[in-house]
């Protein structure tokens, strides 16, 4: 019996320490040093090189079933958004992600959960009144960004960001989710993650294009309304849980 457990741990062992492949070519990538592509069939996330990913960087190409996800991270600091606007959504918890979907042409709500990713139902003039003046919104790309939203302490902070990130982070508190509010050890890593991405947003400026990255201020999203802390958002896979976008 003995050996038999050793031998399912060890198996085990080898899983967990497999190297990830690219799921185009099937070559090895290293931890934090591949990208993700989007499955718009499948609605899913797929592992890429470095090399396969630049084939998808443009829209339409391959047909338009793989979209490789961008690395850009936007805030607009004089987007506000309050407690009703909130009511609006219809959102129970304080964290939700908005993305468009392209093949079904509307925009998706989506909250972390103990299960995973939860989906809210909106009408379409409900999301039409939300974003209504948010440059975020209007520069958003589908099915591969999506607008990260917050609610802490009667604050709200807003980023634009890589949709994978935010499978990331269901992942995560799925992960580390203890009773009914999440436990210390969730609510700490939620500091941590937002005050990364806070920390890697940029100002979107007035005509919706991002500031160079060694522009003053760059980096900077003043009222932000992240915690302080500190903590890389790991660019590896989605964590386990995290759903499909």
């Amino acid at each position: 019996m003995l050996t038999g457990l050793r031998r399912f741990a060890a198996a085990a062992r080898a899983e967990r320490e497999r190297p990830e492949r690219c799921e185009l070519c099937g070559v090895d990538v290293a931890p934090g040093a591949h990208r993700h592509l989007v499955d718009t069939e499948k609605r899913a996330l797929a592992c890429a090189c470095v090399a396969c990913a630049l084939l998808f960087d443009s829209r339409g190409a391959a047909g338009g079933r793989f979209r490789a996800v961008p690395d850009r991270y936007l805030a607009d600091p004089g987007h506000v958004w309050d407690d009703g606007v909130w009511e609006r959504l219809q959102i129970p918890v304080g964290v939700a992600f908005f993305f468009r979907n392209a093949a079904l042409d509307r925009l998706v709500a989506q909250y972390p959960s103990p299960a995973g990713a939860t989906e809210s139902e909106l009408d379409p003039d409900t999301w039409q009144d939300v974003l209504a003046g948010s440059r975020l919104a209007q520069v958003l790309e589908p099915d591969v960004e999506a607008l990260l939203v917050r609610r802490a302490e009667g604050r709200y902070a807003c980023f634009l960001v890589p949709i994978d990130i935010c499978y990331e982070l269901v992942g995560r508190m799925r992960l580390r989710w203890q009773g009914f509010d999440g436990g210390a050890e969730a609510r700490a890593d939620l500091e941590r993650f937002f005050a990364e991405v806070a920390r890697r947003a940029r100002p979107v400026p007035a005509e919706g294009r991002p500031e160079p990255e060694d522009a003053p201020g760059a980096g900077t999203v003043p009222g932000a309304g992240a915690v302080p802390g500190s903590g890389p958002v790991p660019g590896a896979g989605a964590a386990a849980g995290g759903g499909r976008p």
